[in-house]
């Protein structure tokens, strides 16, 4: 009986199925069906954020339908930022990574993570104030007033600040929103003032969203990313909130603390409010396929002559773990590794201290893999010591085979019969490969997921570790090794096997001229 080989091929067939899978579909978890909301739900305020149809402006007829109004800008430039805040709201509506390229072959060009360039490309961060009762307040649809249009982080200096105000003369509120930028740091302070001079008290409930339209997937077959909203409380941990999702329905959840934001790979946009802080954490659909993904907070009272705060944090940047964990609980998860995440935050901290010391990532990857041989050592030894036994045994089966062939109970039982007698188990070479699957398939997902590899270069023509290598040299030498070791294996009895086995090393060739160059290295490593 060949189900030692049986058992081989189904554990590399669930290998690439898994790769394929898993890049597919969403393994993460699916949203629960949510609450109804506290009475005081985001849609039954009055103003409450609600689709983003036709805004008219003061003038008179506003501008066509799904586009943002816009105001004046505000250009902001740090030293790992260059942002661009309209007036119109107070909007975040542009953010540029200088320290992250679009390419190797573009290194003056940053990546845009935000922006408003049109409804096919939309991603920004707004925030408001919904007034109580006849109470007038500013939301995202209301014009703020600046100081100037240009600001930028001197040398010396730690944070920049921009302030946008608003103001009712009637009311005698002041409304001041100041986002306060951090020297080497993507995380921004949003504070909202209000400053009542009033006779009366003014009350309004904060909000904050992320609004997108739905990008064009640009991943290949082969390595799918999750590009979509995420919430978190410690409640239901780690949530995501496909589009479809928010077509579906709306989102309706009481959270405190937690998180809300919008991932793709490599990147991510968060609001953070204080973890003390409970919110109703809400999503919407908009005109033009946009979604919007938010909080608002419960109602903030200033009493005449007084002055309030709210504050919240703004991530928008890198996924870089060591920061996003430090920000917030849970956070560090929108560095997907998916189910075996338990496996492949270990390795990526390895890997971060192996690197730390060579100083390359892919002398690392090399490193790390010669460190998970050791690490399986002995089941690999016991592998390839049952795969040479069977070697050995082979002309004794095709003997069985010839005498036996027709007589398949019997086949088994003289087969079995001749492995006790030499003391061989026929799943030892198996059962190895099986445990060693999901440390592969972690390390896949950490190859893929973390941003520290994102144009990483290796040595001669590999000069970015997270796309496929450009000549295909790595997976060709992939392929060689896994044919090598075919060879070296025992021939399957059945020809049918035997024709499965010589074609998988072609298979994996293939799906691997796809795959990061990264992971193609681990595997050459490997396998040699």
């Amino acid at each position: 009986m060949e189900f030692n080989r049986i058992l081989l091929v189904g554990a590399l067939a669930l290998t690439l199925m898994m790769l394929y899978q898993a890049w597919q579909q969403d393994y993460g978890p699916k949203p629960v069906a949510v609450e109804q909301a506290a009475s005081e739900g985001a849609a039954d305020l009055p103003g409450a954020p609600q689709s983003e149809g036709a805004s008219v402006s003061a003038g008179g007829d506003g501008p066509s339908r799904n586009m943002l109004e816009s105001g004046g800008r505000i250009r902001v430039v740090t030293d790992v930022i260059n942002a661009e805040i309209d007036s119109m709201g107070g909007d975040l509506r542009r953010v540029e990574l200088p320290a992250y390229p679009v390419s190797i072959e573009a290194k003056d060009q940053p990546f845009v993570l935000m922006s408003d360039n049109g409804d096919s490309d939309l991603f920004i961060a707004q925030s408001g104030l919904l007034a109580a009762g006849d109470a007038k307040a500013p939301s995202h649809r209301d014009a703020f007033g600046y100081e100037k249009q240009e600001y930028s982080l001197a040398d010396g200096e730690e944070t920049l600040v921009v302030p946008l105000v608003w103001r009712d003369e009637a009311s005698g509120i002041e409304v001041i929103k100041r986002y306060t930028f951090t020297r080497g740091s993507y995380s921004v302070a949003v504070d909202t003032e209000v400053r009542n001079s009033g006779s009366a008290e003014w009350r309004a409930h904060p909000y904050r969203q992320l609004q997108r339209s739905e990008p064009m997937q640009e991943s290949s077959m082969f390595m799918y990313t999750y590009t979509g909203g995420v919430i978190y409380s410690e409640e239901e941990k780690y949530e995501k909130i496909e589009f479809d999702d928010m077509r579906e329905s709306d989102l309706k959840r009481n959270i405190t603390g937690g998180w809300a934001a919008m991932i793709q790979h490599y990147f991510l946009s968060a609001w953070i409010p204080g973890e003390a802080d409970n919110n109703s954490y809400y999503s919407k659909t908009a005109d033009g396929g946009r979604y919007i993904l938010g909080m608002f907070s419960p109602e903030m009272r200033v009493a005449a002559g007084e002055s309030v705060t709210n504050s919240a944090t703004l991530y928008t940047g890198p996924k870089i773990q060591d920061k996003l964990e430090v920000l917030s609980p849970g956070l560090e998860l929108t560095v997907d590794y998916g189910f075996l995440t338990i496996i492949a935050k270990p390795l990526f901290w390895l890997l971060q201290l192996i690197h730390g010391v060579v100083g390359n990532w892919g002398w690392a990857i090399i490193l790390l893999t010669v460190l998970i041989k050791a690490a399986f050592y002995k089941l690999s030894a016991a592998s390839y010591k049952s795969m040479a036994q069977m070697r050995k045994l082979q002309p004794k089966l095709q003997s069985l085979k010839e005498r036996y062939g027709d007589d398949r109970q019997a086949m088994g039982e003289q087969m079995m019969k001749l492995y006790r007698e030499e003391k061989i188990n026929p799943l030892g070479g198996c059962l190895p490969i099986l445990v060693q699957i999901p440390v592969f398939i972690a390390l896949y997902w950490m190859l893929m997921e973390s941003v520290e590899l994102r144009q990483a270069p290796f040595m001669f023509w590999i000069q970015d570790l997270s796309i496929a290598d450009p000549y295909f040299v790595l997976p060709i030498i992939m392929g060689a090794t896994m044919l090598i070791q075919h060879k070296l294996n025992p021939t399957p009895m059945d020809p049918m096997q035997a024709k499965v086995m010589m074609v998988l090393p072609i298979v994996f060739t293939f799906f691997f001229l796809f795959f990061p160059a990264g992971l193609v290295l681990y595997w050459v490593v490997n396998n040699t």
